[in-house]
Protein backbone atom coordinates (compact mmCIF):
# COMPACT_ATOMS: atom_id res chain seq x y z
CA UNK A 1 0.00 0.00 0.00
CA UNK A 2 1.39 2.98 -1.26
CA UNK A 3 2.39 5.76 1.71
CA UNK A 4 -0.05 8.54 2.71
CA UNK A 5 0.50 12.11 1.32
CA UNK A 6 0.43 13.59 4.13
CA UNK A 7 3.71 11.92 5.71
CA UNK A 8 5.88 13.62 3.50
CA UNK A 9 4.46 16.99 5.14
CA UNK A 10 5.69 16.14 8.60
CA UNK A 11 6.43 19.02 11.31
CA UNK A 12 8.91 19.62 9.73
CA UNK A 13 7.42 22.30 7.23
CA UNK A 14 6.02 24.93 10.12
CA UNK A 15 10.02 24.78 11.22
CA UNK A 16 11.06 25.80 7.73
CA UNK A 17 8.88 28.06 6.85
CA UNK A 18 9.16 29.67 10.41
CA UNK A 19 13.19 29.87 9.67
CA UNK A 20 12.63 31.32 6.25
CA UNK A 21 10.24 34.16 7.78
CA UNK A 22 12.75 34.77 10.96
CA UNK A 23 15.68 35.27 8.48
CA UNK A 24 13.44 38.33 6.86
CA UNK A 25 11.30 39.28 9.47
CA UNK A 26 13.67 38.70 12.80
CA UNK A 27 10.27 39.77 14.83
CA UNK A 28 8.42 36.77 13.84
CA UNK A 29 8.19 34.35 16.78
CA UNK A 30 9.01 31.04 15.22
CA UNK A 31 8.48 29.12 18.28
CA UNK A 32 4.80 29.80 19.37
CA UNK A 33 4.44 29.71 15.06
CA UNK A 34 5.62 26.00 15.22
CA UNK A 35 3.93 25.14 18.54
CA UNK A 36 0.06 26.83 17.25
CA UNK A 37 0.45 25.06 13.81
CA UNK A 38 1.56 21.80 14.93
CA UNK A 39 -1.06 21.79 17.91
CA UNK A 40 -3.46 18.56 16.31
CA UNK A 41 -1.81 18.55 13.17
CA UNK A 42 -1.24 14.68 13.44
CA UNK A 43 -4.74 13.54 12.90
CA UNK A 44 -5.41 15.96 10.05
CA UNK A 45 -4.69 15.11 6.07
CA UNK A 46 -2.98 17.00 3.96
CA UNK A 47 -4.96 19.67 2.74
CA UNK A 48 -6.22 20.29 6.39
CA UNK A 49 -2.40 20.68 7.55
CA UNK A 50 -1.91 23.30 5.32
CA UNK A 51 -4.58 25.51 5.70
CA UNK A 52 -3.74 24.89 9.90
CA UNK A 53 -0.48 26.40 9.22
CA UNK A 54 -2.10 29.34 7.35
CA UNK A 55 -4.09 29.96 9.84
CA UNK A 56 -1.49 29.96 12.45
CA UNK A 57 0.55 32.55 9.68
CA UNK A 58 -2.36 34.80 10.15
CA UNK A 59 -2.02 34.59 14.37
CA UNK A 60 1.83 35.34 13.91
CA UNK A 61 2.27 38.33 11.21
CA UNK A 62 1.71 41.54 11.52
CA UNK A 63 -2.28 42.21 11.27
CA UNK A 64 -1.74 44.51 7.84
CA UNK A 65 -2.24 41.80 5.44
CA UNK A 66 -0.02 43.85 2.38
CA UNK A 67 2.70 43.90 4.95
CA UNK A 68 2.01 40.22 5.57
CA UNK A 69 2.28 39.01 2.17
CA UNK A 70 5.04 41.03 1.46
CA UNK A 71 7.09 39.32 4.02
CA UNK A 72 5.88 35.90 3.13
CA UNK A 73 7.02 36.69 -0.88
CA UNK A 74 10.48 38.24 0.87
CA UNK A 75 11.02 34.81 2.15
CA UNK A 76 10.11 32.60 -0.54
CA UNK A 77 13.85 32.11 -1.52
CA UNK A 78 15.40 31.72 1.88
CA UNK A 79 17.07 28.66 2.63
CA UNK A 80 14.71 25.81 4.61
CA UNK A 81 15.94 22.35 4.75
CA UNK A 82 13.75 20.03 3.56
CA UNK A 83 14.96 17.78 1.18
CA UNK A 84 14.10 19.09 -2.44
CA UNK A 85 13.70 15.24 -4.12
CA UNK A 86 10.68 14.78 -2.06
CA UNK A 87 7.54 14.42 -4.43
CA UNK A 88 5.91 17.32 -2.14
CA UNK A 89 8.53 19.72 -2.56
CA UNK A 90 6.64 22.41 -3.63
CA UNK A 91 3.44 22.12 -0.97
CA UNK A 92 5.83 23.62 1.30
CA UNK A 93 4.45 26.75 -0.21
CA UNK A 94 0.66 25.79 -0.35
CA UNK A 95 -0.19 27.19 3.86
CA UNK A 96 0.83 30.71 1.68
CA UNK A 97 -1.49 30.05 -1.02
CA UNK A 98 -3.98 28.93 1.58
CA UNK A 99 -3.30 32.79 3.69
CA UNK A 100 -4.06 34.58 0.37
CA UNK A 101 -6.95 32.66 -0.32
CA UNK A 102 -7.91 33.12 3.24
CA UNK A 103 -7.48 36.71 4.09
CA UNK A 104 -6.86 38.21 0.99
CA UNK A 105 -10.07 38.89 -0.74
CA UNK A 106 -10.35 42.60 0.51
CA UNK A 107 -6.99 43.01 -0.95
CA UNK A 108 -7.21 42.08 -4.74
CA UNK A 109 -4.04 43.94 -6.23
CA UNK A 110 -1.80 43.05 -3.92
CA UNK A 111 -3.41 39.26 -3.88
CA UNK A 112 -2.69 39.25 -7.88
CA UNK A 113 0.98 40.03 -6.98
CA UNK A 114 1.03 37.27 -4.22
CA UNK A 115 -0.25 34.81 -6.83
CA UNK A 116 1.70 35.57 -9.66
CA UNK A 117 5.06 35.10 -7.84
CA UNK A 118 3.54 31.65 -5.74
CA UNK A 119 2.46 29.82 -8.41
CA UNK A 120 5.58 29.93 -10.28
CA UNK A 121 6.71 28.01 -6.96
CA UNK A 122 3.61 26.02 -5.65
CA UNK A 123 0.19 26.33 -8.40
CA UNK A 124 -2.27 28.92 -7.37
CA UNK A 125 -5.19 27.23 -9.24
CA UNK A 126 -6.98 26.56 -5.41
CA UNK A 127 -6.58 29.68 -4.35
CA UNK A 128 -7.25 31.66 -7.59
CA UNK A 129 -10.65 30.39 -7.01
CA UNK A 130 -12.44 32.18 -4.09
CA UNK A 131 -11.59 35.55 -6.17
CA UNK A 132 -13.48 34.01 -9.32
CA UNK A 133 -16.01 33.73 -7.09
CA UNK A 134 -16.18 37.23 -5.62
CA UNK A 135 -14.44 38.96 -7.83
CA UNK A 136 -15.49 37.45 -10.78
CA UNK A 137 -14.91 39.87 -13.82
CA UNK A 138 -11.54 41.57 -12.17
CA UNK A 139 -9.82 38.08 -11.96
CA UNK A 140 -10.90 37.13 -15.26
CA UNK A 141 -9.10 40.52 -16.13
CA UNK A 142 -6.31 39.70 -14.53
CA UNK A 143 -6.20 36.12 -16.25
CA UNK A 144 -6.46 37.43 -19.73
CA UNK A 145 -3.40 39.48 -19.80
CA UNK A 146 -1.45 36.24 -17.66
CA UNK A 147 -2.64 34.14 -20.31
CA UNK A 148 0.39 35.87 -22.53
CA UNK A 149 2.80 36.45 -19.59
CA UNK A 150 6.67 34.70 -20.19
CA UNK A 151 6.20 32.03 -17.18
CA UNK A 152 4.15 28.99 -18.14
CA UNK A 153 3.41 28.74 -14.72
CA UNK A 154 1.61 31.45 -14.63
CA UNK A 155 0.10 30.51 -18.45
CA UNK A 156 -1.03 27.13 -16.99
CA UNK A 157 -2.68 28.89 -13.65
CA UNK A 158 -4.85 30.69 -16.21
CA UNK A 159 -6.34 27.45 -17.58
CA UNK A 160 -6.05 25.18 -14.35
CA UNK A 161 -7.58 27.51 -11.78
CA UNK A 162 -10.99 28.13 -14.03
CA UNK A 163 -11.72 24.69 -14.43
CA UNK A 164 -15.22 23.85 -13.18
CA UNK A 165 -14.54 20.43 -11.79
CA UNK A 166 -10.94 20.76 -10.35
CA UNK A 167 -9.94 17.93 -8.36
CA UNK A 168 -9.51 18.73 -4.67
CA UNK A 169 -11.41 21.80 -4.99
CA UNK A 170 -15.17 23.01 -4.61
CA UNK A 171 -16.86 23.36 -8.57
CA UNK A 172 -16.65 26.85 -9.70
CA UNK A 173 -20.87 27.02 -10.06
CA UNK A 174 -21.11 29.88 -11.93
CA UNK A 175 -18.66 28.54 -15.02
CA UNK A 176 -20.59 24.88 -15.21
CA UNK A 177 -23.25 26.86 -16.01
CA UNK A 178 -22.02 29.35 -18.52
CA UNK A 179 -18.75 28.13 -19.52
CA UNK A 180 -18.44 31.22 -21.93
CA UNK A 181 -15.61 33.28 -20.06
CA UNK A 182 -13.63 30.05 -19.38
CA UNK A 183 -13.45 29.21 -23.33
CA UNK A 184 -12.03 32.75 -24.20
CA UNK A 185 -9.19 32.28 -22.28
CA UNK A 186 -8.67 28.91 -23.70
CA UNK A 187 -8.75 30.46 -26.79
CA UNK A 188 -5.94 32.37 -25.85
CA UNK A 189 -4.05 28.87 -24.59
CA UNK A 190 -4.90 26.72 -27.30
CA UNK A 191 -1.27 26.91 -29.11
CA UNK A 192 1.00 27.58 -26.26
CA UNK A 193 4.54 25.91 -26.79
CA UNK A 194 4.36 24.45 -23.31
CA UNK A 195 2.96 20.99 -22.91
CA UNK A 196 2.57 21.38 -19.53
CA UNK A 197 0.04 24.30 -20.23
CA UNK A 198 -1.84 22.12 -23.15
CA UNK A 199 -2.44 19.55 -20.94
CA UNK A 200 -4.13 21.87 -18.78
CA UNK A 201 -6.34 23.77 -21.61
CA UNK A 202 -7.33 20.02 -22.54
CA UNK A 203 -8.14 18.54 -18.88
CA UNK A 204 -9.76 22.14 -18.78
CA UNK A 205 -12.22 21.42 -22.07
CA UNK A 206 -12.80 18.04 -21.22
CA UNK A 207 -14.61 19.49 -17.51
CA UNK A 208 -16.76 21.83 -19.59
CA UNK A 209 -17.51 18.47 -21.80
CA UNK A 210 -18.80 17.31 -18.23
CA UNK A 211 -21.75 19.47 -18.40
CA UNK A 212 -21.71 20.62 -21.95
CA UNK A 213 -20.95 17.86 -24.28
CA UNK A 214 -22.22 20.40 -27.30
CA UNK A 215 -19.88 23.02 -26.41
CA UNK A 216 -17.48 20.38 -25.97
CA UNK A 217 -17.44 18.88 -29.74
CA UNK A 218 -18.24 22.45 -31.31
CA UNK A 219 -14.95 23.58 -30.01
CA UNK A 220 -13.03 20.65 -30.61
CA UNK A 221 -14.11 20.78 -34.28
CA UNK A 222 -13.48 24.52 -34.57
CA UNK A 223 -9.95 23.98 -32.90
CA UNK A 224 -9.27 20.89 -35.23
CA UNK A 225 -9.64 23.41 -38.44
CA UNK A 226 -5.80 24.05 -39.41
CA UNK A 227 -4.42 22.78 -36.60
CA UNK A 228 -0.97 21.84 -35.59
CA UNK A 229 -0.18 18.53 -34.15
CA UNK A 230 -0.07 20.15 -30.50
CA UNK A 231 -3.36 21.00 -31.09
CA UNK A 232 -4.81 18.16 -32.17
CA UNK A 233 -3.91 16.78 -29.01
CA UNK A 234 -5.25 18.96 -27.31
CA UNK A 235 -8.36 18.41 -29.16
CA UNK A 236 -8.25 14.50 -28.71
CA UNK A 237 -7.14 14.56 -24.97
CA UNK A 238 -9.82 16.99 -24.02
CA UNK A 239 -12.37 14.33 -25.78
CA UNK A 240 -11.18 11.22 -23.71
CA UNK A 241 -14.40 10.94 -21.20
CA UNK A 242 -16.69 11.82 -24.07
CA UNK A 243 -15.22 9.39 -25.81
CA UNK A 244 -15.19 6.65 -23.72
CA UNK A 245 -19.02 7.49 -22.47
CA UNK A 246 -19.59 6.26 -26.45
CA UNK A 247 -20.81 10.36 -27.24
CA UNK A 248 -21.93 10.73 -31.00
CA UNK A 249 -20.56 14.28 -31.18
CA UNK A 250 -17.27 13.74 -29.86
CA UNK A 251 -17.17 10.47 -31.93
CA UNK A 252 -17.77 12.06 -35.27
CA UNK A 253 -15.37 15.28 -34.10
CA UNK A 254 -12.42 12.20 -34.44
CA UNK A 255 -13.83 10.64 -37.13
CA UNK A 256 -15.30 7.91 -36.01
CA UNK A 257 -19.10 8.94 -35.85
CA UNK A 258 -20.39 5.79 -37.99
CA UNK A 259 -21.28 2.50 -36.56
CA UNK A 260 -18.79 -0.17 -36.77
CA UNK A 261 -19.70 -3.26 -39.09
CA UNK A 262 -17.50 -5.84 -37.95
CA UNK A 263 -17.61 -9.15 -37.01
CA UNK A 264 -16.09 -10.07 -33.19
CA UNK A 265 -14.43 -13.79 -32.75
CA UNK A 266 -11.69 -15.29 -31.17
CA UNK A 267 -12.58 -14.58 -27.93
CA UNK A 268 -10.25 -15.55 -25.14
CA UNK A 269 -10.39 -14.49 -21.32
CA UNK A 270 -8.06 -16.80 -19.22
CA UNK A 271 -7.68 -17.33 -16.38
CA UNK A 272 -11.64 -17.27 -16.03
CA UNK A 273 -11.18 -17.44 -12.68
CA UNK A 274 -8.19 -15.89 -11.98
CA UNK A 275 -6.84 -14.52 -8.10
CA UNK A 276 -6.49 -11.21 -6.25
CA UNK A 277 -3.43 -10.13 -7.30
CA UNK A 278 -2.38 -11.67 -10.40
CA UNK A 279 -4.05 -11.05 -13.84
CA UNK A 280 -6.27 -12.04 -16.66
CA UNK A 281 -5.64 -11.96 -20.18
CA UNK A 282 -8.55 -10.71 -22.90
CA UNK A 283 -7.57 -11.22 -26.50
CA UNK A 284 -10.07 -10.97 -29.46
CA UNK A 285 -10.26 -10.61 -33.19
CA UNK A 286 -12.24 -7.97 -35.22
CA UNK A 287 -12.92 -8.14 -38.89
CA UNK A 288 -14.31 -5.90 -41.62
CA UNK A 289 -17.09 -7.54 -43.37
CA UNK A 290 -18.21 -4.42 -45.32
CA UNK A 291 -16.75 -3.57 -48.81
CA UNK A 292 -15.45 -0.66 -47.67
CA UNK A 293 -12.55 0.52 -45.45
CA UNK A 294 -13.98 1.44 -41.64
CA UNK A 295 -12.32 3.73 -39.66
CA UNK A 296 -12.79 2.08 -35.54
CA UNK A 297 -12.02 3.46 -32.49
CA UNK A 298 -11.28 0.33 -30.26
CA UNK A 299 -11.72 0.88 -26.20
CA UNK A 300 -12.31 -2.55 -23.34
CA UNK A 301 -14.85 -1.82 -21.21
CA UNK A 302 -14.22 -3.60 -17.38
CA UNK A 303 -16.89 -3.53 -15.16
CA UNK A 304 -15.71 -4.14 -11.79
CA UNK A 305 -17.15 -5.42 -9.04
CA UNK A 306 -17.88 -2.83 -6.06
CA UNK A 307 -18.29 -3.88 -2.47
CA UNK A 308 -21.94 -3.28 -2.60
CA UNK A 309 -22.27 -5.70 -5.45
CA UNK A 310 -22.59 -3.57 -8.11
CA UNK A 311 -20.75 -3.15 -11.35
CA UNK A 312 -19.13 0.17 -12.31
CA UNK A 313 -17.33 0.12 -16.14
CA UNK A 314 -13.49 1.25 -16.15
CA UNK A 315 -13.22 2.09 -20.16
CA UNK A 316 -9.41 1.23 -21.46
CA UNK A 317 -7.84 2.82 -24.60
CA UNK A 318 -6.84 -0.18 -26.98
CA UNK A 319 -6.44 1.58 -30.52
CA UNK A 320 -7.49 2.95 -33.67
CA UNK A 321 -7.67 0.87 -36.83
CA UNK A 322 -8.51 1.45 -40.65
CA UNK A 323 -9.53 -1.98 -41.52
CA UNK A 324 -9.55 -2.76 -45.46
CA UNK A 325 -12.89 -4.87 -46.51
CA UNK A 326 -12.20 -8.48 -44.95
CA UNK A 327 -8.99 -7.85 -43.24
CA UNK A 328 -8.17 -9.37 -39.67
CA UNK A 329 -7.16 -7.10 -36.92
CA UNK A 330 -6.23 -9.07 -33.59
CA UNK A 331 -6.44 -7.06 -30.09
CA UNK A 332 -5.28 -8.14 -26.49
CA UNK A 333 -4.69 -6.54 -23.13
CA UNK A 334 -3.34 -7.74 -20.16
CA UNK A 335 -5.57 -6.55 -17.01
CA UNK A 336 -3.77 -6.64 -13.68
CA UNK A 337 -5.85 -7.91 -10.41
CA UNK A 338 -3.27 -6.16 -8.55
CA UNK A 339 -4.33 -3.57 -5.48
CA UNK A 340 -3.96 -0.14 -6.23
CA UNK A 341 -4.08 3.40 -4.13
CA UNK A 342 -6.92 3.88 -6.81
CA UNK A 343 -8.95 0.99 -7.28
CA UNK A 344 -9.90 -1.72 -4.80
CA UNK A 345 -10.87 -5.31 -6.55
CA UNK A 346 -13.47 -7.53 -4.97
CA UNK A 347 -14.16 -11.12 -5.87
CA UNK A 348 -17.20 -11.88 -8.34
CA UNK A 349 -18.09 -12.10 -11.82
CA UNK A 350 -16.25 -8.90 -14.12
CA UNK A 351 -18.56 -8.42 -17.60
CA UNK A 352 -15.95 -7.66 -20.22
CA UNK A 353 -17.17 -5.40 -23.17
CA UNK A 354 -15.08 -3.77 -26.22
CA UNK A 355 -16.79 -0.71 -27.27
CA UNK A 356 -16.50 0.07 -31.32
CA UNK A 357 -17.09 3.50 -32.15
CA UNK A 358 -18.86 3.77 -28.78
CA UNK A 359 -21.27 0.74 -29.32
CA UNK A 360 -20.93 -1.41 -26.67
CA UNK A 361 -20.80 -5.55 -27.64
CA UNK A 362 -19.94 -7.98 -24.84
CA UNK A 363 -16.94 -10.64 -24.98
CA UNK A 364 -17.51 -12.79 -21.95
CA UNK A 365 -16.48 -12.33 -18.47
CA UNK A 366 -14.34 -13.82 -15.94
CA UNK A 367 -14.33 -14.36 -11.92
CA UNK A 368 -12.40 -12.83 -9.40
CA UNK A 369 -11.19 -15.28 -6.39
CA UNK A 370 -9.96 -14.46 -3.37
CA UNK A 371 -6.42 -15.78 -2.98
CA UNK A 372 -5.53 -18.90 -1.22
Amino acid sequence: MAEPLKNQYGADVPHAIAAMITAVHPAFNSARFVSEALDGYDVLELMPRGKKIAQALRQHLPDDYAQAVAILLDSLDQPHGRDPRLSLGAFLYMPHTMYVAQYGLAHFEVSMRAQHALTQRFTAEFSIRPFLEQHTEATLRQLKVWATDPSPHVRRLVSEGTRPRLPWAPRLRQFQADPAPVLALLELLKDDPELYVRRSVANNLNDIGKDHPEVLASTAQAWLKDASADRAWIVGHALRFAVKRGNRSALQVLGFGKTAQVAVGGVQISPATPEMGGAVHIAFELTNTQAHTQNLLVDLAVYYVKANGQSNAKVFKLKTLELKPGQTAQLAKKLSLAEMTTRKHYPGVHQVAVMLNGQVQPLGSFELQNGR
